[in-house]
């Protein structure tokens, strides 16, 4: 291995390394945003602003303590962003908290998972329109009574996950998987809140906050695009396995939980992703020029072992 000069470590020292550490692990985060930023006409003076209001937020919340009249300079002091600057944040409306998911949708995932509506290991394909359970009002009317379920069918047939058979009464499940297609609302709600969890769960963990989150990846290299095809639906299917399994174990808990009522404060996003890209090779090296004889590389120390 090769030696390091003997260079002592101060605290000083130690800072700035962890902020170069910091830094590079932000670069992949953030590139994917400016990226998206770009694509869809995002100003950068308005993603600023969304940083700065960020950078004050988790500022003050990292102070709850701190009086009113002397959060101001704790914030600005934190952020280094100049109090000015931070007034007018503070005083700014906070964002809206992301909306929970539709009444359509949590049907449609309580369909395709719920032991009672599948058969030889797959959903019901079809359920009566109306009457006793097994049907999609029964159905409907477990996940809320808030909503007639005829709007709620129809809201589903608008998303393409199901259709009406009028012949049969029946309604028909199209598809066992619901990624919005179209509905920009949809997308870039996801999108935030399950990117958002994630990070918040690899922050937590970086920060070393108690009980840790799961939050783990396989990653390879060396794959050619066919291996990729042949790949993909196989992750899939443990997706769908995955939901399958964990989906009627955390209704059974909710309701656990409200027939002892306990107090329901906390939330759960249990997430699944794959992403695969074209490996960046290194940039080739000039060729050394025929009359000049290459340099002679630099020897380095090892050790002996």
């Amino acid at each position: 291995m090769d030696f390091a000069p003997d260079t002592p470590v101060t605290a000083g020292s130690a800072a700035r390394a962890d902020d170069a550490l910091l830094l590079h692990a932000c670069h992949p985060v953030m590139a994917p945003l400016a990226r998206l930023a770009v694509a869809r006409g995002m100003q950068y003076a308005q993603f600023d602003e969304l940083m700065r209001a960020a950078f004050v937020q988790a500022a003050r919340e990292a102070h709850p303590d701190v009086p009113s009249h002397r959060a101001v300079s704790r914030v600005s002091a934190a952020t280094g962003i100049n109090r000015r600057e931070v007034t007018r944040l503070l005083k700014a409306e906070s964002p809206e908290a992301p909306p929970r998911r539709a009444p359509a949708t949590e049907i449609f995932a309580r369909w395709i998972t719920d032991p009672t509506l599948r058969h030889q290991g797959a959903p019901l394909k079809s359920l009566p329109r109306q009457g006793a359970a097994p049907s999609f009002e029964s159905l409907a009317q477990s996940v809320t009574k808030d909503v007639h379920p005829r709007s709620l069918l129809e809201e589903l047939c608008r998303l393409g996950l199901a259709r009406v058979d009028d012949e049969t009464d029946s309604v028909v499940l199209l598809r066992e998987t619901y990624v919005p297609s179209g509905d920009d609302k949809r997308l870039f709600g996801f999108l935030g809140a399950n990117v958002g969890d994630h990070l918040s769960a690899a922050v937590s963990n970086v920060l070393g906050a108690s009980p840790r989150h799961l939050e783990q990846a396989l990653f390879a290299d060396g794959l050619s695009s066919e291996s990729l095809e042949r790949l993909r639906p196989i992750v899939s299917e443990q997706w769908q396995s995955l939901v399958r399994a964990i989906v009627p174990v955390v209704r059974q808990f909710i309701e656990e939980d409200e027939a002892a009522a306990r107090t329901q404060d906390q939330r759960l996003r249990i997430g699944m992703y794959s992403y695969a890209e074209p490996i960046e090779r290194p940039a080739a090296a000039p060729a050394a020029e025929p009359d000049k004889a290459p340099s002679r590389p630099t020897r380095r120390r090892r050790s002996t072992e």
